[in-house]
């Protein structure tokens, strides 16, 4: 619906304040907007002063107060009126040199000089699609596919090329009028519809179709040259084989080289002459169309001679007849030295000559002759087959010598429906000539869409008529004769035209003339597009040019590649070719059309709006099945060489974000496919790791174990969900920079460790509810983690305080909770990079508990990647006294057959035995440790809590020490500081998740007490006290006061790790079931004790928990 937008006069409300102050007011906000990032200082200003009527506002902003409020707003988002002065002084800049939004160059310096487009759309669209569309095919080729297709099958031929552009150019339109369109046409179209990739792809298929043009109207121009105007100006010996395509090729060079000097020296001409050969191509379609209404009057004095059926060339004789009459003598004509070995009587000739005689027809009958009915059916035939009147009498005989077959009307190549469509598509290419232009255009978003379906209108009206007028007029032989040797060496379409075939022949010339110079006119700003985008890195050469912009070295790359076309020589051949790079190309437009409309998206707006998707995808189809109609080998050729440009972009490319269509169609696929993977639960067979890796990062943000990562790698090798998370400590208003720079961090090592995933840094209050939310919260969907992977907490026991210890047991215990493996990686820094390849070596599983069968899958994953493919697995389990080792073993291997795996199995039996001395001593040591951490904590506790208990009288104390000023303070008072004491008042009101979650023995920095003798006295001997009972060496263990319980879980520590120790000492990984923490939080400080006893003595260990569900299955 239409918006009508109103600007409105604000009037200054300051005393004595006009508009034209107002006017200042803004001028200077826009001085200031330009200039704010040198003035750092004025930032500071701004971020200190909370109000905006400081005393420095008079110098900082503006006289005037009309837009105070938004004031410090302006540098983000300017005014309204600023916005619209930057839209109107927008220009069009040369196609692919920068964003269509940017209007600075460069440096930011100066302004692009802004010219006003002033074409419309009949000059400026309608008339260069009309010159681009309508050209070589019709005059040359177009009368032959006529007579060899027939009236239906032609018709068949251009109605699908016709409605194949007219689709084409609905989809066109449609992306053209949705918003501003740039000097760039389709590349820049395509490009920021598809994205790089594609739109790379198709705009070098959209160059190379442009420059193969180039090359077919090259050698139009050289046929029409060397056939109708100047026959005799052959290099090469006219008969001899080949000799015509070695002339076609040494003046196509010649005028390929003549071309490219114009368009480098004076290309202003070539468009200055465009319309001089419009006019050639218009007034030899004119002088067709006349021809045509004169044949209802008199039908043209063209005569074709036949020998029985079959047509003859007429170049070399008069008359058509075997004898003629002269001065009353009958003598034979020149057609005896054909087809006899004499001109006399008694010559020996060819049988079919003999047998056969001489008929002359009218070659055009005319409109009303009924030569229609002849002329409906096709005529397809293979190579060397004679262009036959199958209406006329005629003798059979033997096989004529090649000699005197070169006298008839044949087929120089074999004929079919497929090749023709091919050879007859480029008639109908040129669409995109108004898109081209948009750049000049005066209104680009009307001009386009009504000037292009116009033109395509027009043209396709011309040729379906003369499809139908030269079937009705020219005889059947005669349409099959591709260059008019049975005419005069005249084009066939020449003898139709009034007043004279010469109409036909220089407007032909001239139209071919100027198609080749507006092809290499084009193609080489469409290179200089691609490379200046710098999507495509090797072409980047090929942006650079001439001072003036002219692009020199895209130009000599063009006649590079249009001079292998001229070598082929052949414009039959030339023209499938560039028929499948204009097929690709409209292909795609018609994608994009496609693809933007399904989506929806918020921008796409055209204002063409007689467009659907279905008519976008029929043309797409239509599209793919002309090129495979045309020539299914140089199709498989273009999608091969469309395919490598578009892996390249993607490997080797700039990345860019152009917001395009297939962006958001995989936005859509990967909501359409989160929603179905969250129908249905997860297979077993279906089962991967999808890792939440838990990182942590220095005092710079740099990642602090990056051997993590490359471990995560090896375990992925690029498959499935990886999501790698840190955990900052604060408020995101004061450490978000640092979040983020520490994302950027996390990136830049996974792209250093080949780790394909993605990277996340969050600010919590604490790091124990940062890792909590990660683990509840990360990832989206059914892409949700179920594996987490962290390093083991080294120096927990330096730790001056519990909370690394009290973190990780809540990590364990959370992901026991909601159901997801954990992988603790032990000595994480010695594990390998990706670069080391460990030549031998095993890796060991001990399978002590089964949670699911993740530490059979785990070293089969490691075993795809090349880092740990050389390295054996072995899996070890233990045997109690009740079981049956021996078949444990066997069931086992069984199991482990069933799997799929290649592993050695071994039982290991643990006996029961007594539990030994060093493992009491263990226990002892432990317990005493944990009781000594308890009385630091206690001692904490109970300094703070008599920190809070006179909290409430400190300031009771200050102030009546201020206001009565009599000696010192009472020896049972504490003196604390105001500002100290409120401190300590906040600390200890804080939340009560913000109190456990940190160290509760921190004592609050900095504050001063002053105590009295008796509480001196008392500290110091209780700490006397606590230090005494904390000789843990040279103390005497008291094993019958131990927690039983305690003792017996250090025992199985202590033997399974001399097992480990002895079995897998050597091996290059050791994976262990980790044992969960005790449900009773009293034993927490035990619990990593337990665990350290068991990986003790080995280098690389990899504790695994499982989720609880099976993560491996026997079936298939």
């Amino acid at each position: 619906m239409p918006i009508n937008f109103t600007v409105v006069p604000v009037e200054d409300e300051v005393a004595g304040s006009n508009i034209a102050a107002a006017t200042v007011s803004l001028d200077k906000i826009f001085q200031e907007e330009d200039n704010e990032d040198n003035l750092q200082g004025d930032d500071n200003q701004r971020e200190s002063s909370p109000f905006i009527s400081s005393d420095n506002d008079g110098e900082t902003y503006y006289d005037g107060k009309n837009m105070a409020l938004f004031e410090e707003e302006m540098d983000s988002n300017p005014m309204v009126s600023s916005l619209l002065s930057k839209l109107a002084i927008y220009t069009n800049l040369t196609q692919g040199v920068r964003e269509h939004e940017e209007a600075e160059n460069e440096d930011g310096v100066r302004r692009v000089t802004v010219v006003v487009p002033q074409m419309g759309t009949f000059i400026g669209v309608y008339l260069p699609c009309m010159q681009n569309i309508l050209g070589v095919i019709l005059f040359l080729r177009l009368t032959w596919i006529v007579g060899t297709a027939g009236i239906l099958g032609s018709f068949a031929i251009v109605s699908m090329c016709c409605i194949c552009t007219l689709l084409t150019a609905i989809s066109m339109s449609a992306i053209a009028t949705n918003g501003v369109v740039p000097a760039g046409g389709s590349y820049y179209m395509i490009s920021r519809s598809l994205g790089p990739e594609f739109g790379g792809a198709v705009g070098l298929c959209f160059y190379l179709g442009t420059t193969f043009a180039g090359s077919m109207y090259i050698l139009g121009t050289i046929e029409i040259l060397l056939t109708y105007i100047i026959p005799t100006a052959t290099v090469f010996k006219e008969g001899e084989d080949a000799a015509m395509l070695n002339n076609m090729r040494v003046y196509g060079t010649c005028c390929l080289l003549l071309m490219a000097l114009v368009v480098f020296v004076g290309v202003k001409y070539v468009n200055k002459l465009a319309l001089v050969f419009l006019a050639c191509v218009i007034l030899s379609i004119m002088a067709t169309y006349a021809g045509v209404i004169k044949t209802l009057i008199e039908p043209p004095e063209f005569s074709v001679c036949l020998l029985g059926n079959r047509s003859l060339k007429n170049e070399h004789f008069e008359t058509c007849a075997k004898t003629e009459l002269v001065k009353n003598m009958t003598v034979n004509t020149k057609l005896w030295p054909l087809f006899c070995d004499s001109e006399y009587p008694n010559a020996t000739c060819d049988e079919y000559f003999m047998l056969n005689n001489l008929t002359e027809i009218q070659a055009i009958p005319g409109l009303l002759s009924g030569v229609i009915k002849d002329n409906l059916w096709g005529n397809y035939g293979p190579a060397g087959m004679y262009a036959e009147k199958k209406t006329q009498p005629s003798v059979p005989a033997q096989d004529s010598s090649n000699d005197i077959s070169k006298h008839y009307i044949f087929n120089d190549f074999s004929t079919y429906f497929t090749l023709l469509v091919g050879i007859y598509f480029p008639s109908v290419t040129g669409i995109m000539a108004g898109s081209n232009r948009s750049g000049d255009l005066r209104d680009a978003q009307r001009s386009i869409p009504i000037g292009t379906i116009m033109a395509i209108l027009t043209t396709s009206f011309i040729y379906i008529s003369c499809v139908v007028l030269f079937g009705a007029c020219i005889e059947g032989v005669v349409l099959r004769d591709k260059f008019g040797y049975s005419v005069k060496k005249n084009p066939v379409i020449g003898i139709l035209a009034w007043p004279s075939p010469w109409v036909i022949v220089i407007g032909s010339f001239f139209s071919c003339c100027g198609a080749g110079l507006q092809s290499l006119t084009g193609a080489p700003r469409l290179l200089q597009a691609i490379a200046r985008d710098g999507i495509i890195p090797f072409l980047q050469v090929f942006g650079h040019g001439k001072a003036n912009g002219e692009p020199t070295w895209a130009l000599l790359l063009t006649v590079g590649i249009c001079e292998i076309g001229i070598l082929i020589a052949s414009l039959d051949a030339v023209a499938p070719i560039l028929s499948m790079f204009f097929l690709m190309c409209y292909l795609f437009v018609n994608l994009a059309c496609a693809v933007q409309t399904l989506l929806r998206t918020p921008n796409w707006r055209p204002r063409f709006k007689f467009y659907h998707w279905t008519l976008s995808f029929l043309g797409m189809i239509l599209c793919l099945s002309l090129m495979f109609l045309s020539s299914w080998y140089y199709a498989l050729v273009a999608i091969v060489i469309a395919g490598c440009i578009y892996k390249y972009i993607e490997y080797r490319g700039a990345v860019k974000e152009w917001g395009d269509g297939i962006r958001g169609l995989s936005l859509n696929a990967a909501r359409y496919a989160l929603i179905r993977l969250e129908e249905v639960p997860l297979h077993t067979k279906n089962w991967r790791p999808q890792l939440l890796v838990l990182c942590k990062l220095d005092s710079d943000m740099a990642v602090k174990h990056p051997r993590l990562l490359s471990f995560t790698t090896q375990l992925k090798a690029g498959k499935g969900l990886t999501i790698v998370c840190s955990v900052l400590e604060g408020t995101y208003m004061t450490r978000g920079n640092q979040a983020k720079l520490g994302e950027q961090n996390l990136k830049a090592a996974m792209a250093a460790e080949r780790t394909k995933g993605f990277s996340h840094v969050v600010v919590s209050s604490n790091l124990r509810d940062g890792f909590s939310l990660l683990i509840q919260s990360a990832g989206l969907g059914g892409m949700k983690h179920n594996a987490v992977l962290m390093a083991w907490p080294v120096g927990w026991k330096q730790a001056r305080d519990s909370s690394a210890r009290r973190n990780f047991i809540e990590t364990v215990r959370e992901t026991t909770a909601a159901h997801q493996a954990l992988l603790v990686a032990k000595n994480i820094d010695h594990f390998p990079s990706n670069q080391e390849r460990l030549k031998q070596g095993t890796v060991d599983v001990w399978w002590i508990v089964h949670d699911g069968g993740l530490l059979m899958l785990l070293p089969f994953l490691l075993s795809q990647h090349k880092v740990w493919r050389k390295s054996k697995m072995r899996i070890f389990t233990v045997a109690q006294m009740d079981d049956n080792s021996i078949q444990m073993k066997k069931d086992l291997q069984m199991f482990v057959y069933h799997l799929r795996l290649d592993a050695v199995v071994e039982v290991v039996e643990m006996h029961e035995s007594d539990i030994s001395a060093f493992t009491y001593e263990k226990t002892l040591v432990m317990e005493q440790r944990s009781q000594m951490l308890k009385q630091m904590q206690l001692s904490r506790t109970e300094r703070e809590r008599e920190i809070q208990s006179i909290t409430d009288v400190s300031r009771g104390s200050i102030k009546r020490k201020t206001s009565s000023r009599v000696g010192a303070p009472p020896l049972n008072t504490v003196c604390i500081p105001e500002d100290e004491a409120q401190l300590i008042h906040d600390r200890n009101t804080a939340s009560h998740s913000a109190m456990t979650d940190k160290a509760a023995g921190a004592t609050p920095d900095r504050v001063h007490m002053t105590w009295t003798k008796e509480k001196l006295v008392n500290e110091r001997n209780r700490q006397r006290e606590n230090m005494a009972v904390k000789d843990l060496f040279n103390m005497k263990p008291e094993w019958e006061h131990l927690n039983q319980s305690n003792v017996r879980r250090m025992h199985t520590a202590v033997k399974l790790n001399e097992a480990v120790v002895k079995k897998s000492q050597n091996s290059q990984l050791v994976l262990l079931n980790m044992p969960g923490p005790p449900k009773n939080m009293k034993g927490d400080e035990n619990y990593m004790e337990f665990l350290e006893v068991l990986m003790e003595g080995l280098d690389r260990v990899l504790l695994v928990r499982g989720g609880g569900s099976e993560v491996i299955t026997i079936y298939s």
